[in-house]
């Protein structure tokens, strides 16, 4: 094998012999991998000081087509409708992708209870801030939601419950005005109609954009949830990647149940910002769903194809039960049999 190193440019060029690329493909073919070496040039990182040989030469990951997505952990290449169906979970390496309002709801609420709560109040621009409107335009367009967050009231498992559900297409599910107004119509509906609180975080934080207008919906919608406590009605919290700045601050930390998806990102500030301030250096993942759970931060970590039924039981706990209809339609199924006998009909 052949080194010619270019050191102005700082790269290596590989000019294998044909007996290099059999030994290569051999020993790929015995890990399972099947990216090609026939690209002669390879940029190492900067720095690294690492010399690319014919061993550690990895071709770029395919690119999904038209008709396919990547799993943003693995890079593994599904299908777009294998991929939506299982509500963007890799079955190669566990990654949960993120999910829209829109998808959330389909996936937790019975079909034909959901109910839109507060859907007329969207963001706008109340402090002429340059170049906000263009962006709430174009986030209008991108989501479905019409604002950083999606009100519903609905079943789940036959249970009626509130839900808010974070919606990160819309400029990646900041908090500002209109989101916290919508979040606390809910709650105030949940409270007049006794039904249980579920909220969906997934934000970046407050909106800076709206500035003190958006920082007082964090004591503005705890303000909510403490008067839903002082109902005795339950408040859950489900935490999905990202949840971080003033939602963490606020009500994505005030569950009475908190529970968090796998790998998602959970915190106030980045690490970096952290690390700066305090000028240390911090473990790994201690932003993680896992750090949290084993530090006592979030109760439980669950598999979002979990989620539907561990929200169902959870509700059960606290007292709720499946609408009156559709609980006596499924007693009336298990329980009832209906013997012939002699022309009567006996129910036991």
């Amino acid at each position: 094998m052949k080194l010619d190193f270019l050191k102005r440019k700082k790269w290596v060029r590989l000019e294998l012999s044909n007996q290099d690329v059999k030994e290569a493909a051999a020993l790929r073919e015995a890990a399972g991998l099947k990216q090609s070496l026939s690209t002669p040039a390879v940029k190492p990182e900067v720095n690294s000081g690492e010399v690319k040989t014919a061993q550690n030469v990895t071709a770029a990951p395919k690119a999904p087509g038209p008709d396919e997505a990547a799993c943003p952990g693995c890079g593994a290449i599904h299908s777009k409708q294998r991929w939506e169906r299982s509500f963007k979970v890799c079955d190669q390496c566990g990654k949960h992708g993120r999910i829209n309002s829109k998808e959330r709801v389909a996936h937790l609420v019975d079909q034909g209870t959901f109910s839109p709560i507060a859907k007329e109040v969207t963001s706008i621009d109340p402090l002429a801030f340059p170049g906000y409107k263009e962006k709430l335009d174009k986030a209008m367009i991108q989501s479905e939601a019409g604002d950083a967050v999606l009100t519903v009231t609905g079943r789940i498992n036959g249970i009626p419950a509130a839900l808010f559900i974070m919606e990160p297409d819309f400029m990646m599910g900041s908090l500002g005005s209109a989101a916290g107004e919508r979040i606390t119509r809910l709650i105030e509906t949940a409270i007049e109609n006794r039904l249980p609180v579920i909220g969906f975080c997934a934000s970046g934080g407050a909106r800076m954009q709206e500035g003190i207008l958006s920082l007082m919906q964090m004591a503005k919608t705890s303000a909510a949830l403490g008067r839903l406590s002082a109902e005795g009605l339950p408040y859950i919290a489900v935490l999905t990647d990202p949840t971080t700045g003033g939602v963490t601050a606020s009500y994505a930390m005030l569950g009475d149940v908190i529970l968090a998806e796998p790998g998602a990102l959970i915190g106030f500030a980045g690490q970096r910002v952290i690390e700066q301030t305090i000028r240390q250096s911090l473990p790994d993942g201690f932003q993680r769903a896992e750090f949290l759970v084993e530090k006592g931060f979030v109760d439980r970590i669950v598999h979002r194809a979990e989620m539907k039924a561990v929200l169902a039981k959870l509700l059960r706990l606290h007292g709720f039960a499946p609408a009156l209809a559709e609980a006596t339609a499924t007693a009336t199924a298990k329980s009832t049999a209906v013997n012939l006998q002699g022309g009567e009909a006996h129910v036991s």
